[in-house]
This record gives C-alpha cells, sequence and structure tokens, in this order.
C-alpha cells in the first residue's frame, strides 16, 4: 500500500510538471502580450508629444510671422534674389521650393503682390499690422494695441490683427480649476472618512456607490445642467452681474472631480490597518479623533494622491467650462468669466488653417498643457515618496 500511493503521488507529481510544461507557451505568450501593451501604450504617449512639439516647433523657432504687412519683393525681381531669401519669402520647405520652376514660383509673388493691394487703406494705417503677434514678448507680456489706453493681455484670434497674449487662457484654467479643487477637495475627502471609518455598513453600502455614480454622468450634461440651472441659481445667491462665469464652471468642475478625489482617497484610508484604529479607541480616543489624528495622518500619501489626479482631471476638463464660461476676460475675480486652454483648443482647432499662425499657436497651448501636467505629476509623485519615508521609515 505504501509503495503503490508512493507511486501514485509520484505519477501525480510527474502529470502535474508534464501540465505545467504545456500551460508555460500560453503563459510566456500572455507576458509578451501584456509587456507589449504597456510599451505600445508609453510609445504612444511620447508619439503624441513629439508629435504636438513638431507642429508647435515653428513658434518657439521664431519662424512664423503673423504681421499682416510685410515686404513684398516685385515679382519682376525674381531673378535678383538669392534662392534661400525667396524661399524664406514664400515660406516654403526646401522640398517644395526644389519643386517648383520660375513659372510658379513667380506667380506665387505675383499672389503676394494682389493680397497686399487688397487690404484696406485703414488697415495699413494701423501700426500694429505690422506686428509679429506670434513672438514672445507679445504672447506673454501686455502690449499697448491701437484703441486701447493702456497695454492689455488680449487673446483675440479673429480680426485683422491676431493676438496671441497666453495669459489670459493661463489665468482662466488656473480661475477654474483652484475653485473647482476649493470646492470638490473638502467635501470629497470629508465623505471619504465618513464612509470610510465612521459610517455603519448599511449606511455605507448606499453612499459610496451614490457618490462613484456621480463619475458616470457625461460632462456635457453637467455643463447643461450649470449652465440652465446653477448660473442662475447662484447669480441670484450672490447677485454678481455676469451670469456664466468662472466661479459657476469651478463649482460645475467640483461636482466632477469629486467621484475621483473620494474613491481614491477612501480606498487609502481603508488599506489603513485597523490596528491603528483599535489602540487608539483603547487609549480612549473617540472615532472622530482616531478618524483625523491617526487614520488621515497614515493614509496621507494616498490622499495626497487623490488631490493630485483630481487637479489634473480639473485643468484637462473641456466640456463643462466651454458651456458655462467662454470669454478670455483677463481678470482675477472668480465673477468674470474666464476661458481655459483646454476650451480654446476645442473651440478654435476647427477654425484654424493647418500649418498657419493660428494653428501653431494651439498646438503650443496642448504642449504648455501637457508640459503642466507632467511636471504637476512629478512634483506630486516625490511628495508622496517623501510622505511614505516620514511615515515608514527610512529603509536599511
Amino acid at each position: 500500500m505504501s509503495h503503490g500511493h508512493t507511486t501514485g503521488k509520484r505519477t501525480a507529481g510527474w502529470m502535474g510538471i508534464h501540465r505545467g510544461h504545456q500551460a508555460r507557451p500560453v503563459e510566456r505568450l500572455a507576458e509578451w502580450f501584456i509587456v507589449g501593451v504597456s510599451f505600445s501604450t508609453i510609445a504612444v504617449v511620447f508619439l503624441i508629444f513629439i508629435f504636438v512639439g513638431k507642429e508647435a516647433l515653428p513658434l518657439l523657432l521664431g519662424r512664423e510671422n503673423s504681421a499682416l504687412l510685410t515686404e513684398v519683393i516685385p515679382a519682376a525681381d525674381l531673378e535678383k534674389i538669392p534662392p534661400a531669401k525667396l524661399r524664406a519669402y514664400l515660406d516654403l520647405t526646401p522640398e517644395q521650393f526644389a519643386a517648383m520652376d520660375k513659372e510658379t514660383l513667380k506667380a506665387l509673388m505675383e499672389v503676394r503682390e494682389e493680397a497686399l493691394k487688397e487690404i484696406p487703406e485703414e488697415v495699413r494705417k494701423d501700426q500694429d499690422a505690422r506686428v509679429n503677434t506670434t513672438e514672445w514678448r507679445y504672447l506673454v507680456l501686455p502690449h499697448q494695441w491701437s484703441g486701447y489706453d493702456k497695454p492689455e493681455y488680449i487673446w483675440q484670434p479673429v480680426g485683422n490683427i491676431h493676438k496671441y497674449n497666453l495669459v489670459p487662457l493661463i489665468v482662466g484654467s488656473l480661475k477654474t480649476t483652484l475653485i473647482g479643487l476649493a470646492f470638490a477637495v473638502p467635501l470629497a475627502l470629508g465623505a471619504a472618512i465618513y464612509v470610510s471609518q465612521l459610517a455603519r455598513p448599511r449606511v455605507k453600502e448606499w453612499v459610496k456607490p451614490g457618490i462613484e455614480l456621480l463619475s458616470g454622468i457625461p460632462s456635457v450634461v453637467m455643463g447643461t445642467f450649470a449652465l440652465i440651472v446653477m448660473a442662475s441659481f447662484f447669480q441670484k445667491i450672490f447677485g454678481y452681474e455676469v451670469r456664466l462665469n468662472a466661479f459657476v464652471a469651478g463649482i460645475a468642475l467640483g461636482l466632477a472631480v469629486i467621484p475621483l478625489v473620494f474613491s481614491i482617497a477612501e480606498d487609502a484610508l481603508t488599506s489603513v490597518p485597523r490596528a491603528y484604529t483599535q489602540a487608539a479607541l483603547a487609549l480612549g480616543a473617540s472615532k472622530w479623533q482616531a478618524a483625523y489624528q491617526v487614520v488621515l495622518p497614515s493614509a496621507l500619501p494616498g490622499v495626497f494622491a487623490a488631490v493630485v489626479l483630481g487637479f489634473g482631471r480639473a485643468i484637462g476638463e473641456t466640456m463643462i467650462v466651454l458651456l458655462v464660461c467662454s470669454a478670455s476676460v483677463m481678470s482675477w475675480s472668480i465673477f468674470d468669466s474666464a476661458r481655459s486652454i483646454t476650451t480654446t483648443i476645442a473651440a478654435e482647432m476647427a477654425e484654424a488653417v493647418s500649418g498657419g499662425h493660428h494653428y501653431r499657436i494651439l498646438f503650443l497651448l496642448g504642449a504648455f498643457l501637457f508640459a503642466v501636467t507632467f511636471v504637476i505629476n512629478l512634483i506630486g509623485d516625490v511628495v508622496i515618496h517623501r510622505l511614505k519615508t516620514q511615515l515608514e521609515g527610512k529603509r536599511a
């Protein structure tokens, strides 16, 4: 019996090893597939950034000129112009310039001459008609434009003189994002602490899914609700003049951010060992004291990560801000209208001429937004690691 039992165990072990050898190729394929998907995702992110940076590169290198009145070279002087200067004048790539004969180049020069003649006389007299508004001093610094009493920050990509100052868009993005976080973070963290530490199991079963259900509401629905209901409601309460403003957009953004911050913070608070709470209660602390003085500090890295992700969600939101307020007003008042970077890209990209200076500016905004979110996430990662080190101590 003993020998037969041992033989049976050996046979079963050999069959298990044999089945394991048969399963390994499938496991390897699954592993390679997962690795491939991971690296493909990283590659796609880098390719998107390269594409955006490539489209904005001519603007960064100062190769764009949005001046309405520029030097016009007569077509009769075609033979006298050096090829490099002619190519730069016609704004052609080396390949395009090499593929054109003299007749085509002359026709392009005549087109530019005719375009200059079609510009109205009052526009020619405007001193701003010769300004290249894509230069950095016009993008970030105030300028006293014709018809204005003092230097102003103006985003106005339409009209005779295109004005591309980025400051109103940056201020608008900051206003709506910070208002949204100021509204969402306290509510989300309070709800997360209550659900994870204080609520009874039956209450938790209803409250947690109810809050997380907010994340399923589409942005366009939230924006429409803010446009029709919230804007009028808050105007009656606060009595401000501008009905659609950064304050209403920020509150609507906060409603969209609350589920994300709540879910991550609640998971972080729940993951704190129950022994911490039980020890605090055993020493005479109340449930509220244990939650705020013991559990919350222990879960601080996860809570901070929730706030960072909430910031990324708020600054990247487009539809809510687009529906509620979309006027690029340079004002620090939360009760004035505002326009965010994402709203500008979404509203104007379809109208921008491919390869034009407006087109390049919008891609520059996209690259700037990508850089800001990357830096914020990087700083957040560093802070989270430091908080973990302080809580857990340095490892030997």
